[in-house]
């Protein structure tokens, strides 16, 4: 049975804070002030260290997710079981809980339960692709795979994905259209020791979010991303590939997608045709 001492609380608060025990969180340690003669400036005393005792219940539970004690898609133990668990109040596990699925990590369902998010999931499908139709319902492009191979990381792929230049990677690349209409060029590189056995066969075959595929196949599910995203033309092979003519105004984006412990697993380039498109960012 896992409980959770916080690392600090106000003076004379008595709240959550049961006895450590196996796989409790410590508190965490204030060095002493130096002997002086002199008083020390406010600057020159270290500050305690503070982290909500729900952050640390969030941490917990996410450590479980990340070691597959819940698989995606399954069920995770009741507020009150977890609370019964790290020895804590049921509004203490909401507060994680509630962190979590704002994070993507968790879905609650009314009625049934709170559930490990899953790239299988239809609204799931979309989270990560940002293009949306100027009109109509946002869905998931067809894809045609021009390139699937096994090479070195160059060293700006390397580093973007924490590699070391030259180590084992899977490059991808693939145009994606909307109704019969190429829009997409992208360009993927994955850690070639993470997706051992990813073949242009398998991609090819497989007829859900390429997530998907990764999470339930790999292992490896994609938590967050960062995106940089500018606007370019279309270069005389982008724009036979997108069926325009060169020099016809793209956006391009790039994207380092991470799994649990920001690690990062996946670098996308894309370039994206907006004559019937926009990105879409939903800001909270």
């Amino acid at each position: 049975m896992n409980s959770v001492t916080p690392t600090q609380t106000s003076p004379g608060s008595t709240t959550d804070a049961p006895a450590a025990g196996a796989g409790s969180v410590t508190p965490a340690t204030v060095p002493a002030t130096p002997a002086a003669s002199a008083t020390p400036s406010a600057s020159a005393v270290a500050s305690p260290t503070f982290s909500p005792l729900y952050q640390q219940i969030k941490a917990l539970i996410t450590q479980s997710l990340q070691s597959g004690e819940w698989k995606p898609g399954e069920m995770i133990p009741s507020e009150v079981e977890l609370a019964n668990r790290y020895k804590v109040s049921q509004g203490t596990v909401r507060k994680a809980i509630d962190e979590l699925a704002a994070d993507n990590l968790v879905m609650r369902r009314q009625g049934k339960g709170t559930f490990v998010a899953t790239h299988h999931e239809a609204r799931a499908h979309i989270r990560f692709l940002r293009l949306r139709p100027d009109e109509g319902v946002p869905h998931y492009p067809e894809s045609r795979f021009l390139e699937v191979r096994r090479l070195r990381a160059p060293a700006d792929v390397a580093r973007l994905l924490e590699l070391k230049s030259g180590d084992a990677i899977i490059y991808i690349k693939r145009v994606q259209s909307f109704d019969g209409i190429p829009t997409i060029i992208e360009e993927q590189w994955l850690p070639g020791g993470l997706f051992k056995g990813l073949t242009a066969e398998r991609l090819s075959e497989y007829k859900g979010p390429m997530y998907g595929l990764f999470e339930s196949e790999f292992g490896t599910r994609m938590i967050r991303a960062d995106e940089k995203v500018r606007a370019v033309v279309a270069g005389p092979d982008e724009a036979v590939l997108l069926a325009v003519e060169p020099g016809t105004p793209l956006l391009s984006a790039e994207r380092v997608s991470f799994t649990y412990g920001d690690k990062p697993v996946e670098l996308r380039r894309g370039l994206y045709l907006t004559t019937r498109h926009h990105y879409q960012n939903d800001l909270n």
